[in-house]
């Protein structure tokens, strides 16, 4: 295989303007640009399984793009500002930096949270935290505009958001989706925005949430079904979030502290430490 692109690599090696004085021919070298190296070994396992001529065209592909890549990046570094050279450098550092931090976050910073420490934060900044949309519980239930018993079904759910609706009432409603409806969502223990309601109901935005802000059980009709949305409890727009829905961000906000002050004391200790073994020195003027 070697023999079918070693006459390639040598028009390579001549174009890159190397010499018996200037490259020195690494082992296992297919291909030598500017003392930058190209193994055998990797166009090896670029033309494996093929054939003789796909293995050629696939080699020469390869190790032309390689060396154009080698000779542009050779010029431009020759080229350029060496202000360029500090700018790499400090990319460098900083992704190093970047990579350790994270690996110190993920291995050794506390993630345990108390509820005292986010109840806490949300007494602190509840003010800040305002919804951009409202936020909803309740009762979906979408059914065919022949649909019978409607009138039951808008008194159950009327029930189930004053609080005196009973278990075999609950029972009912949910007897009566499967038997009539065409959608049924029943989220009385976690929140949905105005938006998520939208992916059921074909509606505007700002219309539902002015029905959401105006009454509770809210029926939106088409030509072939309704849309009854009953609301047990429900957050406006502009309003500040409750705590349970906030307790997500509250965590990320606390998390984030916890990580700059994580990240400083370390910083310091390291600082603390260099100096200690007189890693760092300092000299009088």
């Amino acid at each position: 295989m070697r023999k079918c692109y070693i006459l390639f690599a040598i028009a390579v090696f001549i174009f890159s303007g190397c010499n018996a004085i200037d490259c020195k021919h690494q082992k296992g070298s297919a291909v030598v640009v500017n003392v930058q190296y190209l193994s055998y070994s990797t166009l090896d396992s670029l033309t494996l399984g093929l054939s003789s001529e796909d293995s050629i065209r696939v080699a020469q592909q390869y190790i032309s793009q390689w060396a154009k890549d080698i000779v542009m990046y050779d010029e431009a570094k020759a080229r350029t500002n060496p202000s360029i050279e500090r700018l790499v450098e400090d990319y460098r550092r900083a992704l190093y930096v970047h990579a350790y931090e994270e690996y110190l976050v993920e291995q050794q910073m506390p993630k345990t949270i108390l509820d005292t420490t986010i109840s806490q934060l949300y007494e602190r900044i509840s003010e800040q935290l305002l919804l951009d949309e409202s936020i909803v519980k309740g009762l979906l239930v979408v059914y065919p505009n022949d649909a019978p018993k409607t009138q039951q079904l808008k008194q159950w759910a009327h029930q189930l958001s004053d609080g005196s609706i009973s278990a075999e009432e609950m029972d009912q409603i949910e007897k009566y989706a499967y038997q009539n409806a065409n959608g049924y969502e029943l989220f009385i223990e976690r929140w949905f925005t105005t938006s998520d309601l939208l992916k059921f109901i074909p509606t505007e935005h700002s219309s539902l949430e002015k029905q959401i802000s105006k009454q509770n059980q809210i029926e939106i009709s088409d030509s072939t079904q309704t849309y009854l949305l009953q609301l047990t409890e429900k957050y406006l727009q502009g309003e500040k979030m409750p705590i349970e829905y906030a307790t997500p961000k509250l965590k990320e906000i606390i998390l984030k502290e916890r990580q700059i002050e994580f990240l400083q004391k370390e910083r310091e200790r390291l600082y603390n430490e260099a100096i200690q073994n007189q890693h760092i020195v300092f000299y009088e003027k």
